[in-house]
């Protein structure tokens, strides 16, 4: 589907690594290319024609996310260099000074390393408690047990809409929902979600939400922020400077500027921003549900063909979305990988940033298949006769 979008694909690559970073369409790439060659300057910095255009794209594009995720207001976009930056100004700019000794957050083991760090930080700075979620037997969450998990220290929830690992689609809404009724909030990583499933922040009343462009078809290095108005005036900024300051005097006296400007301190990545903008314009051409139809469509089919091998352990076969762990028998997950390069096939091998998830799996390292629009059945195909010649996996790669 749309496959002539993609320079990259022209040839005989088989990109199965769309979890790690999508390829770019050729309109974001020119998107990216025309700001740079046709009408370069800073953003909120000039008077002049070029900038006041500059100005228009950028503020643009805070639109363009409001209305891609269903926000209520523009101004409860921040723009930041992606969702691991957005979980570290959550964590330290509102938690660090609305938490206290002893409050617990409850994560699962399947999280990204960028939902786990910046909350085991936040243990050691200030003495909350970290606590997990207990997986079920598929791996994923279930409302029963965030209901059991849920004690009167619970503050925050911190959840990945969609793991990328287990690739399990999460219950947010029922979630945010339970943890309101307590006065818990609720914190969304849309990292592996936002270009493979339809995001509401109003339906499903979350409180804070993160995502990447690069994983959206996008530049790499930007992303964006929504946290609900309320919440966003009374988060502080980590970072300080140009642009996000109404004033500030010698005696150290100073005056932020409003949400969101007050959180975007500096020169933004313009380019990255626009281009973050021709990303969603291209989503939205194609179509959300054609693409989660799709998707999951060629997950089942490629479910189907690797449970026919003997070889091939799989890990979350039974688990809806687009992402399928794997390995196969008696060979490293990092052989896999380098094999299936010498026949033009990306995956990812590792652990891929989920160390925890390891405890669960009970194995260190696995393959993972991350599908996208653009992958086909053809390519399943040919990956699926790549594995099963992979007994001479020797005599390639070594």
């Amino acid at each position: 589907m749309n496959r002539e979008d993609f320079s990259m694909l022209d040839g005989n690559l088989i990109y199965f690594d769309n979890g790690a970073t999508t390829l770019k369409p050729k309109c974001v790439v020119q998107s990216v290319v025309d700001y740079y060659s046709k009408y370069c300057a800073n953003a909120h910095r000039g008077d002049y024609q070029n900038s006041q255009k500059v100005d228009s794209m950028y503020e643009g594009v805070r639109e363009k996310v409001k209305n891609f995720i269903h926000a209520k207001e523009a101004s409860e976009i921040i723009f930041t260099s992606g969702a691991t930056d957005g979980l570290n100004r959550v964590v330290f700019g509102y938690f660090k000074s609305h938490l206290k000794p002893g409050d617990e957050v409850l994560l699962t083991e399947s999280e990204h390393a960028s939902n786990v760090l910046p909350w085991f930080v936040l243990a050691r700075e200030i003495g909350i408690q970290v606590r997990y979620i207990p997986l079920d037997s598929h791996y994923e969450v279930t409302l029963e047990n965030v209901k059991r998990a849920i004690n009167d220290k619970t503050k925050v929830i911190s959840l990945a809409y969609v793991t990328n690992v287990v690739g399990d689609i999460r219950p947010m809404r029922d979630i945010c929902e339970l943890a309101h009724k307590h006065g818990i909030l609720v914190v969304g990583d849309g990292a592996q979600s936002i270009s493979h499933i339809r995001t509401d922040v109003g339906w499903d009343d979350i409180d804070f939400f993160v995502a990447s462009a690069h994983k959206m078809y996008g530049p790499t290095g930007v992303g964006f922020l929504y946290g609900k108005f309320d919440l966003l005036t009374e988060m502080d900024p980590i970072s300080y400077g140009g642009g996000m300051n109404a004033m500030y005097l010698s005696d150290g006296y100073m005056e932020l500027r409003e949400v969101p400007i007050k959180f975007e301190a500096g020169t933004q990545n313009i380019a990255g921003v626009i281009g973050m903008g021709a990303a969603i314009d291209y989503l939205n051409q194609i179509g959300m549900q054609k693409i989660i139809k799709h998707e999951h469509q060629l997950k089942e089919y490629l479910v189907m063909k690797l449970k026919d091998l003997n070889s091939v352990i799989l890990y979350n076969e039974d688990v809806v979305g687009s992402i399928l762990a794997f390995n196969v028998k008696d060979i490293f997950s990092q052989d896999v990988a380098v094999y299936l390069d010498r026949h033009h096939v990306c995956i990812r091998s590792g652990n891929h940033c989920s160390k925890i998830l390891n405890q669960v799996f009970n194995v260190n390292s696995t393959c993972r298949i991350s599908l996208a629009f653009y992958n086909t059945y053809e390519e399943v195909d040919q990956f699926i006769e790549s594995i099963k010649n992979i007994e001479n996996i020797w005599q390639e790669i070594l």
